[in-house]
């Protein structure tokens, strides 16, 4: 018995510990066709900033879905530091809204 409950904390605890943020999979498909993740990444810093972070700071902000979808397909530069964001003008408006949706949703795992 005591056997058998250190098997069970012991997988509880590994699996706790590879346990990742992520998107949902329509949305790791677009960051992913995109190449978003070469700079971002949900809940760290990269190249910019992590998703989580970007939701934290627009959230509440008026015309933040506007402003991001901008961000998104023309780049930016200076919000986050010295390297600038590269414009996408290959994802579709349907993708991208999709990604500021959930960005501004605090960006789910």
């Amino acid at each position: 018995m005591r056997i058998t409950k250190l098997f069970v904390s012991v997988g509880l605890a590994s699996a706790s510990l590879t346990c990742v943020a992520a998107p949902d999979a329509t949305i790791q498909a677009i960051l992913t066709k995109n190449n978003c993740l070469a700079c971002h990444a949900v809940d760290r810093k990269v190249v910019g900033p992590s998703y989580k972070d970007v939701g934290a700071k627009f959230k509440d902000e008026p015309g933040a879905a506007a402003l991001l979808l901008g961000k998104i397909k023309n780049g930016s530069a200076g919000t986050w530091g010295p390297v600038p964001m590269p414009p996408n003008p290959g994802i579709s408006a349907e993708d991208a809204k999709k990604v500021v949706d959930w960005i501004l949703a605090g960006a789910p795992g």
